[in-house]
């Protein structure tokens, strides 16, 4: 098309970020870069002509000649309008194209040389045909296909009726379609009009296309709503164009869930809950509340070790190495792990694992054992301290349809293990609380039975999670506290303590090492005897573990860097450490042995008692005064110790003649019973034959060996009967010093648990009735008729630590 107002060389120039400029076409540009604004305020509406190029790239924001098309229309301006205070828009006519030439001067806007380029028609004919089908085909379709394609339809549809040029018809149907600025380009950049009229033709074509595709969307869409749903059309719509495209949506962090999930390796049942939620999840809106509940919830079953497992061999000799390495003594707990690494061996993690609870006092090495099994077998390792839990959520999590909901205990020490068949230490199960919220040990039931917990469903996952692979390790101090269901789930193991020469291998090899290391005291300087060790057990700690030592053992340390600081010399002197010493850096001795003083006097026993930190030694005081047969119990004793004495008593007075008391001793006189100290609730059988033989030496006269202690349960009858915790009773007569210990004769067996270098050191009495007993215990001898019968005051000497009021309850 050629035209008769085309400007002359050179002409200012307008460049465009996006949108082309057809001839024959009216646009509206909105301008706002400084060049531009100074041409545009140097037009006349109605007589001005400009060059109008589109830019290669919408983002340069200072262009050159070289970032702008070669080809551009020149155009008449029509209007324009002030939108502020320096922003215009300028209403522009396409009156024909021009080859973009020199430019002359950029400021203060471009003025450039150019070229007017009448469109070519090699085959006018053909031209000629092309127009008229053209035109017919857009005449027949314009009415389905305008309104979605066409803004001014009504215009439109007047400009291509008097239309008879095939190169205008081509650019006035290009302008129409509304086309990305790429495809408006192709179509300027094409002078040949028959060529242009071919691309034109495929571009209605698939505007049609998209314009029916569109409205088949909208259709379906809008079977399923309700009016004001705005949000959830587009998203509908979102999914029926990703549906006939045949794509998943794949947003950055939807794909990176899905690609965790493949990796996963979930079980079939896992899998499809998973895909379900994805599902649910891809077609929301991500500011929703539930959207990042779901999230969260398939980060969960992406991050649980479903299938992954430690695959390092089970090396039974290094399993038994690292446990020697790590703990000195319990054989017994060494043994039975053992066993189970030797099953799971030769099973192939087939078994289904049982349930080992170590009980024993603090300090003894529960809870480090875990890691030494995990450390030797290649396993990760989680310790779950369940100390004070009182709520079963706790346990097995809450529901997802609390507001902050997660998993418990349970599933998030499987997550941080990452392996299916981790290490999981349950810590302090005796500690667990009761509250209104549920019991968190009932919660427990289904995870700690071998039979039930292949599938154990926390709350929130509601998923079957397989925890038989699990190796779980429980520790309590006692056992009292747990229901009959959770210790019949239990392989019970009693770690009761350890002895004066185990724990002076452990000071050696573990414990002065370590503090050794954590003082910075380098090695060879300082060394301790093993009399001086033995003397810090001796008589600076009394306990079942070896907490105390580490703690007398980090004094020592303590104060020795001190002297390491203050010294003057570079290189500090070496120091060995002896029994002398030990007053200087750990202050008076904390513990005297009282045995041998506390019972010169008749009328008192010394008796053995269980405590939830060890076993421990007690003393059972008896008085007697004028007075009209009145018994008196103090020492904050328990129902059964009280019914003890009534029936000690019972069975003196019953057994008069033969144990040589007159039988009318409880007309004149009135007794006293006291279990020192007072301060300690006392309760349980196992001190019936103590009192029974204190009482028989208050009345006699006949002194109690100090060298022996004794327990057992005794019947109004004389008959001893057998009672628990005999590990923890001996070792603590060991530690006081006795040598000579009296069990009822059923608990022989018992004997056996006791390490062997206590059994050679201790004498054992075994007894079915009291009159073997009295006969081991009472010395021969009798005392004058004015022997000594009531303890002075000042002979009663507390076995506890000074300055300590406050001991765990202890069962006699």
């Amino acid at each position: 098309m050629t035209h008769p107002e085309l400007p002359t060389s050179p002409f200012p120039l307008l460049p465009l970020r996006n949108g082309v400029l057809f001839p024959g076409t009216v646009i509206t540009v909105p301008v706002g870069r400084a060049r531009s604004i100074a041409l545009v305020e140097s037009l006349e509406p109605g007589k001005s002509i400009l060059g109008i190029a589109v830019q290669r790239d919408a983002r340069v924001v200072d262009p050159e000649l070289s970032d702008l098309q070669t080809i551009g229309t020149y155009a008449r301006v029509r209007q324009v309008r002030r939108t502020s205070d320096r922003n215009y828009q300028v209403v522009l006519e396409g009156i024909g194209r021009f080859q973009l030439g020199n430019l002359l001067h950029s400021k203060p806007y471009w003025m450039v040389e150019g070229e007017a380029l009448p469109d070519l028609v090699n085959d006018p004919a053909e031209a000629r045909a092309l127009a008229e089908a053209l035109s017919t085909q857009v005449r027949e379709q314009l009415q389905e296909v305008a309104p979605e394609v066409v803004a001014n339809f009504g215009q439109w549809i007047e400009m291509l009726g008097r239309a008879d040029d095939p190169g205008l018809l081509a650019d006035r149907v290009a302008a129409a379609l509304g086309l990305d600025t790429e495809k408006e380009v192709q179509v300027l950049l094409t002078r040949e009009a028959s060529e242009r009229l071919r691309l034109v033709t495929r571009l209605l074509v698939e505007a049609r296309t998209m314009a029916e595709l569109r409205k088949k969307i909208d259709t379906e869409v809008r079977k399923g709503l309700s009016s004001g749903q705005r949000e959830v059309l587009l998203r509908q719509q979102l999914r029926a164009i990703q549906k006939e495209l045949g794509e998943e949506p794949r947003s950055d962090e939807l794909a990176t869930l899905r690609e965790r999930l493949d990796k996963a390796e979930l079980p079939e049942e896992i899998r499809s809950v998973a895909d379900r939620e994805l599902r649910r999840i891809e077609g929301m809106n991500s500011a929703q509340a539930e959207y990042n509940v779901i999230r969260t919830y398939l980060e969960w079953i992406a991050d649980l070790p479903w299938s992954v497992r430690a695959g390092a061999e089970i090396d039974l000799n290094a399993v038994a190495k690292k446990l020697d390495d790590d703990h000195f003594g319990l054989d017994e707990v060494k043994k039975r792990i053992l066993e189970h690494m030797a099953v799971l061996k030769v099973s192939g993690n087939n078994s289904r694992a049982t349930i080992l609870c170590l009980a024993g006092p603090p300090g003894v090495g529960k809870t480090s054992l875990g890691q030494s099994i995990a450390d030797a077998t290649g396993r990760p390792f989680v310790r779950i301290a369940l100390g004070g839990v009182r709520d079963e959520a706790e346990i097995r999590g809450h529901r997802r349809t609390y507001v902050g909901a997660l998993p418990g205990r349970i599933i998030h020490a499987m997550k941080k293990a990452g392996k299916k068949n981790a290490v999981v230490l349950l810590d302090e199960i005796d500690k667990l609380g009761q509250g209104w919220m549920g019991s968190p040990e009932a919660a427990l039931l289904e995870v700690l039975d071998p039979e039930q917990n292949k599938t154990f469903t926390d709350h929130y996952m509601e998923l079957p999670f397989d925890l038989s692979e699990v190796t779980f390790i429980v520790t309590a101090n006692s056992l009292e506290t747990l229901s009959a269901p959770l210790r019949d789930r239990l392989e019970i193991i009693e770690v009761s303590g350890y002895t004066a020469e185990e724990k002076l291998h452990i000071g050696k090899q573990h414990l002065l090492p370590k503090q050794l290391k954590a003082h910075a005291i380098a090695e060879g300087t300082l060394s301790v005897s093993d009399d001086a060790l033995r003397a810090i057990i001796r008589d600076y700690t009394r306990e079942a573990g070896v907490r105390q030592l580490t703690r007398e053992l980090t004094k020592l340390c303590r104060a020795l860097t001190l002297e390491f600081a203050r010294s003057s010399d570079e290189k500090p002197a070496r120091i060995a450490i002896e029994p002398a010493d030990l007053h200087k850096y750990l202050g008076k001795v904390r513990f005297i042995s009282e045995v041998a003083e506390r019972t010169s006097v008749p009328g008192v026993a010394t008796g053995l008692a269980w405590t939830p930190v060890g076993g421990d030694i007690l003393f059972i005081e008896t008085s007697r005064m004028p007075g009209k047969g009145h018994l008196e119990i103090t020492g904050q004793l328990g129902d059964v110790m009280k019914e003890s004495a009534r029936a000690a008593l019972t069975y003196v007075r019953s057994n008069a003649d033969s144990l040589g008391i007159d039988a009318s001793f409880l007309s004149t006189q009135d007794l006293h019973i006291h279990v020192p100290a007072g301060a300690v609730p006392k309760d349980g059988p196992s001190a019936g034959v103590t009192i029974f033989t204190a009482l028989t030496s208050l009345l006699t006269g006949r002194r109690v060996r100090p060298d022996t202690a004794m327990t057992g349960e005794c019947t109004l009858r004389g008959r001893v009967l057998p009672v628990g915790g005999i590990k923890s009773k001996v070792l603590a007569a060991h530690r006081a010093g006795l040598t000579r210990v009296i069990l009822p004769q059923r608990n022989a067996r018992d004997v056996d648990d006791v390490p062997a270098d206590v059994r050679e050191q201790m004498e054992f009495i075994f007894a079915e009735d009291m009159s073997q007993v009295l006969a081991a215990a009472l010395e021969p001898s009798l005392l004058g008729a004015k022997a000594k019968t009531d303890l002075d005051p000042s002979e009663v000497v507390e076995p506890r630590e000074a300055g300590s009021n406050e001991t765990p309850r202890a069962e006699a």
